[in-house]
């Protein structure tokens, strides 16, 4: 009998352990899907052969490992600003605590590079991209410009190299291509600051839906989750779900003299149109939320509460966006670590695992049912967005009203968009089916001709 408990026991301790959302929130690939980019001057997306989304997950009793390309399911590209980089294959194994602790002590910055992964395996950056102001020079300096600053006046990549990033607001750095910010494409913000989405339409990881909690969508590299930009106005899960905020803030300076703590350092250039304010990380101030302010965040851009994954609570930082969508400074995970950073990647696993095999995922009907296509009447084309993040493949086609399939095509796991070209079509009714494999939706789609 003891020897049956004991036994019993293990086997609930190791099903408790692969119920961690930290080992099954992954999108792992089990259909072969590969990654896609633009080329500058072509509209049409050009397919890769790198696998896209997570390789493989696998567990130890302190460490989940992730095999992933760092390709995600969306097209990449291009890269407006001149960056002579692509999105190229990492082939790389990454380990996040299972057990993540908060960091009692002096807290750790975060640091140019990766500082976590969304769950497709692309890499998350902080705000910076290895560019400061230098006083001896009176010019900017490090990056890809050269040279060396003073690192005290930090350049915040997000406004400063915007022109360089695709529709879905990543950019490669040698290869490694990464999100600075919340990963939902610059054209289902609610004001639209890019317009890169034009010619090279893409998605992200997830739609913004303001009526529901967002979706997990990565760890930071102390192990704790990441979340979209909406949730529970009060920590303990209850309340509206609201739009959850920074606690930074653009400080009232003209000059750069000081930092918002009152220290004197070597000034940088005078706030103006060339460096207005947001275009150094140090214009910003932290304010302390008041009491009852539940849906601001704290000093590391993160709050303790409960979410869908985390019933019992969690510690869990927010991707902020301003009431427009755009995206709101310190932007994921920030400025420093809220617990102690112990992550990262490694060469190989020097102990006994368990690989994670992902049950098959399931759409609910609601979900489906939620699924946007528009326009409708349409004449050129037709968009199906999923409202939040989709963790399925669904099968599309377009019926004439005879029954005669016209147009097929695919929503594949982290993406949430797909298009319809209907030009060459006839006027009339037509019928768009939408299924997981398991659940399907039928419903009317009118094209007009003038």
């Amino acid at each position: 009998m003891k020897i049956k408990l004991t036994l019993t026991a293990l086997l609930l301790a190791i099903f408790a352990k692969a119920q961690s959302p930290s080992i099954t929130s992954w999108l792992q690939n089990t259909t072969g899907i590969t990654g896609s980019h633009y080329v500058i001057g072509n509209s049409n997306v050009i397919i890769d052969n790198d696998s896209a989304n997570i390789k493989k997950v696998l567990y130890s009793t302190n460490w989940v490992y992730i095999r992933a390309n760092g390709v995600p399911s969306y097209p990449t590209g291009p890269f407006l600003d001149g960056n002579p980089s692509s999105t190229t294959s990492q082939n790389a194994i990454f380990r996040f605590p299972l057990n993540p602790s908060p960091n009692t002590g002096t807290p750790t910055n975060t640091t140019g590079g990766n500082i976590g992964m969304f769950i497709n395996g692309v890499a998350l950056f902080d705000y910076r991209d290895g560019v400061s102001w230098s006083s001896a020079t009176n010019s900017l300096r490090g990056g890809p410009l050269g040279g060396m600053g003073d690192n005290v006046w930090n350049r915040d990549a997000v406004v400063a190299e915007r022109g360089g990033f695709d529709c879905s607001k990543g950019h490669p750095a040698m290869g490694n291509y990464h999100h600075h910010q919340n990963p939902s494409a610059f054209k289902l913000d609610l004001t639209v600051i890019s317009n890169v989405c034009n010619l090279y339409d893409a998605d992200g990881l997830y739609a913004i839906d303001s009526v529901q909690h967002a979706p997990l969508i990565g760890f930071a590299y102390d192990g704790f989750p990441i979340y979209g930009a909406y949730g529970f106005q009060d920590v303990n899960g209850t309340g509206p779900i609201v739009r959850i905020k920074s606690s930074y803030r653009l400080r009232n300076i003209t000059t750069r003299t000081t930092y918002a703590n009152g220290t004197s350092v070597t000034p940088g250039p005078p706030v103006n149109s060339t460096y207005p304010l947001g275009y150094f990380r140090e214009d910003y101030e932290y304010v302390v939320p008041t009491t009852g302010q539940t849906d601001f965040l704290d000093e590391h851009n993160g709050r303790y509460c409960v979410t869908p994954e985390y019933p019992g609570g969690t510690y869990a930082y927010f991707c902020t966006v301003t009431a427009n969508w755009n995206s709101a400074y310190p932007y994921a995970v920030g400025p420093t670590f809220y617990g102690v950073r112990a992550a990262g990647r490694v060469t190989s696993i020097m102990e006994p695992v368990t690989v994670y095999m992902p049950s098959t995922a399931s759409i609910t009907e609601h979900e489906l049912r939620n699924i946007t296509a528009f326009p409708n009447p349409a004449s050129d084309f037709i968009a199906l967005q999923f409202n939040g993040l989709n963790r399925v493949e669904l099968t599309l086609a377009l019926y004439d009203i005879t029954g005669k399939l016209v147009e097929q095509g695919r929503l594949l796991p982290g993406q949430t968009i797909a298009y319809f070209d209907i030009q060459k079509l006839y006027q009339g009714e037509y019928l768009l089916s939408i299924s997981s494999g398991t659940q399907t939706d039928v419903r009317k789609i009118m094209i007009l001709r003038q």
